[in-house]
């Protein structure tokens, strides 16, 4: 519980720290999302294949990303068609917001409790997990949208 409780308290204030500096409509499945979106876009199909959702469920989803202009639909270019699902500019400030802010708040973690014992958490963290991150854990939570 107190792994979970690290990564809420993170996620909670880097939410905090998004939303002052203009994205308040972002919540925290969302990060998983633009995640497997990635860089080349994909298709809602493929999207909810890697979140662990439903077409459907990944299909809601990008249409409430798309009205906050986080994401946007195009033409695949090899196959028009397909629909794939591409970060927007403001989808990919976000993405480079969050990536300062968490180096922040591990830098106030290091701050707090030294930098060799936080280093010795996240060594201990990687023996006891999976070398590949999912990216299904809106999946597992229930429906990210």
């Amino acid at each position: 519980m107190r792994l979970f409780l690290g990564f809420r308290a993170l996620v909670d204030e880097l939410h905090a720290e998004l939303a002052r500096q203009g994205h308040p409509d972002v919540r925290p499945t969302h990060g998983f999302v633009f995640q497997a979106i990635g860089p080349d876009g994909t298709t809602a199909a493929e999207l909810g294949r890697a979140l662990g959702i439903s077409k459907q469920a990944a299909a809601k989803t990008v249409d409430s990303l798309e009205r906050l202009g986080y994401v946007e639909r195009g033409a695949d270019a090899r196959d028009a068609r397909r629909k794939v699902v591409r970060l927007t500019d403001r989808g990919l400030d976000c993405l480079r917001r969050s990536a300062r802010i968490f180096d922040a708040l591990r830098a106030r973690w290091a701050e707090e409790i030294g930098e060799q014992r936080l280093r010795a958490l996240e060594d201990d963290l990687r023996k006891v997990t999976p070398e590949v991150f999912r990216l299904d854990v809106p999946g597992w939570f229930g429906n990210p949208a």
